[in-house]
């Protein structure tokens, strides 16, 4: 884990360097002075040189004014340092996230994910910034140090250390109980983030139920959680610093305590007890950075792990090698014995076999479950089958690239989309390098452009998040509009009028007839009324394929289609 951490450092590497060399400099600093103090008590005071005592004053002056500059620098640039390892790994896990499989999304609330990209990668910068710098540091400042101290009186150093052990072994059980808090906390907070996010992006459903004490009620549990559990880590926090503060207070004790015995006896002057009085508080100091340092690396490590699940995570579905590109697709589709079922329990789609001609126009029916959007979704490989083979233009959709495919493939769902932004900004997601014009023609094509110019600021209107400030027909325009602009081959329209009025119906069904001309076209409809004119119709039921033919041909057959028709209009 320690190893993949360190990788981050590695296109950041001169400024680590830099920022390493000048808390080098401030440690060394550290180190010097309490021998120069040590000098001046011993030697420089009891002459009397006030030129000499003035000039050692000016040299400690100047000395400090360095430090602060290195110590500013420490503190930027170490933040810096920080800042661009958050971005490189926020950059990584988002690029990451976006080639994960549809199956990824269904199985994670919106909220975790936001907290893995947000929440989890601030403790990792810290961690990022303040750990090698801490250890490093210290490490040196304590060898120095020890040394140091050897140098100046090797009984009273030893005498002094006695207190050490027990810090480290406390330092040690603490460990533990540390790694696991943290964890919870940032699995609470991540639930948090999805009760939030559910709760904002529903409030037109809360409020309309007047559910707003029961959201409240639901998010306080959580919250709650969160207090509990944040409680216990401030109070091992408090206890890990108070015992470390004591430990450190009885090692100046005693330190005080036998080198004032040691002084009386003439064993050690006073110059330098006082230098050793100065080196135990700089002994201690890195000591307490490092034990301390637990708290920081299981808090920032515990997001690492975060990180690294989610970046570990292979995606289902990904380009076999040697995948290729589609030159010229002409939009024929076949499925052959295809077996669908999700996360390999209940069987979806079993023993599926047609095929559509290109240009063809062929509408599949049937009940609600009976894997109809399911059947969609298999050809762009937002799912990967079980069994048998899916083909465009002869080819198997497992050799295509991804990319290559899914930009040949148009979907229109009756759950349109729209981005926070302008409808400039959402029609020219169909080709984003789209021209002003073109986004006009497209609009047009959709009988979207004058509603558009209707309203205050044109194409560059903002229509709040998912389009909220549009009516569903308005909505659905747009995301045909966008259709017309990506101009793909292959064109899905899954329930795309069911839930409009009748006039809406009426401009998007004129819409949609202009959109699939030459192209070929899957239509899942419920509304039976809306494919009475497509060239052929499949009804789908738990048992596969029960029919096919057009809409007089199925009704003649009296069949599945027959009474599924006769329901729906009432016909006696």
């Amino acid at each position: 884990m320690l190893k993949r951490f360190a990788k981050y450092y590695k296109p950041h590497l001169a400024l680590f360097i830099f920022d390493i060399s000048c808390a080098l400099f401030v440690t060394i600093t550290d180190l010097i002075y309490p021998l120069l103090t040590r000098r001046l008590i011993n030697i420089i005071i009891p002459t009397k040189n006030m030129i000499m005592i003035l000039k050692f004053s000016l040299l400690l002056f100047l000395i400090y004014s360095f430090k602060m500059l290195m110590e500013y620098f420490v503190g930027y640039y170490g933040h810096v340092l920080g800042v661009r390892i958050e971005y490189d790994m926020r950059k990584e896990i988002f690029s990451h996230i976006q080639k994960l499989s549809f199956s990824y999304f269904d199985n994670t609330k919106t909220g975790q994910i936001m907290s893995r990209i947000v929440n989890d990668l601030r403790e990792i910068s810290e961690l990022a910034h303040h750990g090698p710098e801490d250890i490093f540091l210290s490490v040196i400042l304590l060898i120095g140090t020890f040394f140091v101290l050897l140098n100046i009186n090797v009984k009273l150093t030893l005498v002094s250390f006695t207190i050490i052990p027990f810090m480290i072994y406390f330092m040690i059980k603490f460990n533990n109980k540390f790694e696991s808090v943290f964890m919870e906390q940032r699995r609470i907070i991540a639930d948090i983030n999805s009760r939030i996010e559910d709760s904002i992006s529903g409030i037109r459903v809360v409020k309309s139920f007047t559910n707003e004490e029961y959201e409240i009620k639901k998010f306080d549990e959580g919250n709650l959680r969160f207090k509990n559990q944040r409680t216990k880590a401030v109070r091992y926090i408090g206890i890990f610093d108070s015992v470390n503060n004591y430990f450190a207070n009885i090692a100046v004790l005693i330190t005080l305590t036998f080198g004032g015995l040691m002084v009386s006896k003439g064993e050690i002057n006073v110059g330098d007890l006082v230098a050793f009085m100065l080196y135990i508080g700089q002994f201690l100091r890195p000591l307490t950075i490092i034990l301390r340092f637990t708290e920081d690396f299981q808090n920032g490590m515990s997001g690492f792990k975060r990180f690294i699940e989610i970046i570990d995570m292979k995606p289902d579905i990904e380009d076999k090698e040697g995948a290729i590109e589609l030159e010229k697709v002409k939009g024929d589709i076949e499925f052959i014995d295809v077996k669908f079922s999700y996360d390999d329990k209940r069987t979806v789609l079993s023993n599926i076999n047609f095929k559509i001609k290109s240009g063809e126009t062929v509408a599949i029916v049937g009940p609600s479950g009976s894997g109809k959007t399911t059947l969609c979704n298999l050809i762009p490989r937002f799912y990967e089958i079980d069994e048998g083979r899916i083909t465009i233009d002869g080819i198997d959709i497992k050799y295509i690239a991804l990319k290559s495919l899914r930009r040949n493939i148009g979907i229109v769902q009756q759950d349109v989309f729209l981005f926070a932004g302008t409808i400039r900004e959402n029609i020219a997601y169909g080709k984003l390098d789209a021209t002003f014009e073109e986004i006009v023609e497209a609009a047009k094509a959709a009988n979207a452009h004058d509603f558009i110019m209707q309203l205050p600021n044109g194409y560059d209107t903002y229509i709040g998040e998912r389009g909220v400030k549009l009516s569903g027909g308005q909505k659905q325009r747009i995301s045909i509009a966008r259709m017309f602009l990506k101009n793909p081959p292959i064109l899905i329209l899954d329930e795309a009028t069911s839930s409009l009025d009748n006039e809406s119906e009426a401009i998007i069904q004129k819409s949609i007839e202009d959109l699939a001309k030459n192209r070929t076209t899957l239509i899942i409809a419920h509304r039976l009324a809306t494919v009475k004119n497509a060239d052929r119709i499949i009804v789908l039921t738990e048992n596969g394929i029960e029919e096919e033919g057009s809409h007089h041909e199925l009704l003649r057959k009296k069949g599945k289609y027959y009474s599924l028709y006769v329901n729906q209009f009432d016909i006696a």
